[in-house]
């Protein structure tokens, strides 16, 4: 019985018509890719951003004292709200200006607000709280009901 020679079989990768397919998928794919980032962005209107106002609280044993930033409101624009223990600030203040020359007239207009209430983890004797407006800082001082010792730092190592 005679022996059939044995055929090597090549890989299907080194064969000429599936690289030329190879090609064709590759480039029908980047193809692909490409139409998907061609399509128009779609940009949502942005919200009109509050101004954020950036408050401390701090207790100094007898009192707490709170500070808070409100630029662009005045003493008259302020109003605050106190209870056993918490403290409620409202600023509000808006602006109008109107300048007419002989080709044209500005408006402009501008509003800004800050509503907080901070709720305090001690009472405070209402009739004595005192605030200050300097450069656009609110400072409250708030006497408490029954002063508490100041806690000391203690330092802690990081490992």
């Amino acid at each position: 019985m005679a022996k059939k020679p044995i055929k090597k079989l090549a890989l299907l990768s080194q064969m000429p018509h599936f690289s030329d397919f190879d090609r064709v998928f590759d480039n029908f794919r980047r193809d692909l890719e490409k139409s998907f980032f061609s399509f128009p962005r779609i940009e949502f209107p942005s919200f009109l951003k509050l101004p954020e106002s950036t408050c401390d609280v701090i207790d100094e044993g007898k009192q707490f004292r709170v500070k808070m930033n409100i630029p662009g409101v005045t003493k008259k624009d302020i109003v605050l709200n106190v209870s056993d223990n918490a403290v409620e600030i409202h600023a509000e203040h808006k602006e109008e200006s109107e300048k007419k020359k002989k080709n044209y007239l500005r408006k402009e207009r501008s509003e800004v607000s800050y509503d907080r209430i901070l709720p305090l983890p001690e009472n405070i004797v209402q009739g004595k709280v005192k605030s200050k407006l300097t450069d656009g800082v609110l400072e409250i001082i708030l006497p408490k009901s029954k002063p508490s010792s100041v806690k000391k730092k203690r330092s802690i190592k990081v490992q």
